[in-house]
């Protein structure tokens, strides 16, 4: 890019697209685009099943539940792991495992024996694998990136693929349940695993320098955790991440009792809800793409939180297929903003001998509190219906979006020596 377009802040497609440039991210990037339009397939395919088999919003949360609590629990534990071992076979390792865990799912829905316990406990299991690989994943992008002043592109990129792969897994699985069941969508999943494994393998990673660690894990936690928490910037953005998932992401979780019982839909119904969803997710990572800087981040994410609490809360008061698509397109646009956002400043502050316990903790904000709100949504949404379950925890998201403006101009005279130094 010249000077010129530099100085104006060019966002031209190229400049967009910019980190695909680095031969790991692409690799990356092109096999996780595959495996993750199976994720969201089974993802759809998994909730429509559940509702399907009890009738039951609550036994959606505890499933949801229970594939995402052993995030909170291990996802600290990992991060330690992640800064002491080879993060490419860490890597490795659990897509390998995650394919094993859906092909056992596909073969239990394929032959007719599946029960809602054995959904549950594969659900453990692969929240268990996701504990170890998301955090991992997460401290890998700097691997994969030769230039620092790509990362946030990089991390923007990455976003928009788990979006576009949020749009076209839910729309082509909607079609299959109808026409196939739902075993087929989870045995195209187990399949999709083999794509992600093979760009892995691929890659050319420079080993990493791993200093030798003498220390006890449980110390090493308590030294990320003292780091991680003691610095206002990072604190707040984990509390804003930990108050979204708990009360804004449960929107996702009712989806199919929305999709049936509220617009009176069917399978397709629930998948164009997602599908659109993911577009407005697509859209927020495509914006964030274009910017040119992760300065004014922080205004961004006051706005994403407040457009995911109007979307939200609309959305819970529609009772037409067109309108509810078009509300939760805003939820699905201020959410991914939100936590690329937050993911973007957290990737660019944080100490790089502490990154996998940093971003461990990101993981244990993001996916680890959304267990407690799925619980609480399902149970919620049975005694006062989903609708009202809903305007509660667009509210709630409202509140934070206020708290976090609030605090603001204070979190920007801790950043701003950091940027300064890193020439930002």
């Amino acid at each position: 890019m010249s000077a010129a377009n530099e100085a104006t802040g060019s966002k031209g497609l190229g400049f967009v697209v910019r980190a695909l440039q680095h031969r790991n991210f692409r690799l990356f990037f092109s096999g996780q685009l595959i495996s993750l339009v199976g994720t969201w397939m089974q993802q759809v395919a998994i909730s429509w099943l559940v509702y399907r088999l009890t009738n039951s919003p609550f036994l959606l949360g505890i499933v949801v539940f229970s594939g995402q609590i052993p995030t909170f629990l291990l996802a600290p534990f990992a991060g330690v792991l992640a800064d002491r071992w080879n993060r490419h076979r860490i890597l490795v390792i659990t897509q390998t495992l995650s394919m094993v865990q859906a092909f056992v799912l596909a073969v239990l829905v394929l032959t007719g024996r599946v029960e809602v316990w054995h959904i549950i406990v594969l659900a453990v299991v692969i929240g268990v694998i996701n504990s170890f690989d998301i955090p991992t994943r997460q401290s890998f992008f700097i691997h994969m990136i030769e230039k620092r002043e790509d990362l946030g592109n990089a991390i923007a990129l990455n976003s928009s693929l788990v979006n576009s792969a949020r749009f076209l897994g839910p729309s082509i699985a909607g079609v299959l349940i109808a026409a196939a069941g739902e075993g087929v969508c989870i045995l195209i999943n187990a399949i999709s695993y083999i794509a992600v494994i093979a760009a892995l393998l691929m890659m050319r990673i420079q080993p990493e320098k791993k200093e030798p660690k003498r220390h006890h894990v449980l110390r090493e936690l308590k030294e990320g955790f003292d780091y991680a928490y003691g610095f206002p910037p990072i604190r707040t953005l984990l509390f804003l991440i930990s108050l979204i998932s708990l009360a804004g992401s449960p929107y996702s979780v009712l989806m199919p009792v929305f999709a049936r019982d509220i617009l009176h839909g069917g399978p397709h119904t629930l998948g164009f809800l997602m599908a659109s969803a993911g577009i407005g997710a697509l859209t927020g990572t495509v914006y964030l793409a274009s910017r040119s800087t992760v300065r004014g981040l922080g205004k961004v994410i006051v706005l994403a939180t407040a457009t995911l609490s109007a979307g939200i809360i609309a959305f819970s008061l529609s009772r037409y297929t067109a309108l509810s698509m078009f509300f939760i397109f805003f939820a699905g646009f201020g959410m991914m903003v939100d936590m690329a956002s937050c993911n973007t400043i957290l990737q660019t502050i944080v100490d790089d001998t502490l990154r996998g316990r940093v971003m461990s903790f990101y993981t244990m904000s993001f996916m680890g509190m959304a267990p407690f709100g799925s619980l609480l949504a399902g149970y919620a949404a049975s005694r006062i219906g989903a609708p009202d379950t809903l305007v509660i925890g667009g509210s709630c998201c409202f509140v934070g979006a206020i708290l976090f403006a609030r605090n603001l101009p204070k979190l920007k005279e801790h950043i701003r020596p950091i940027y300064a130094k890193k020439g930002i």
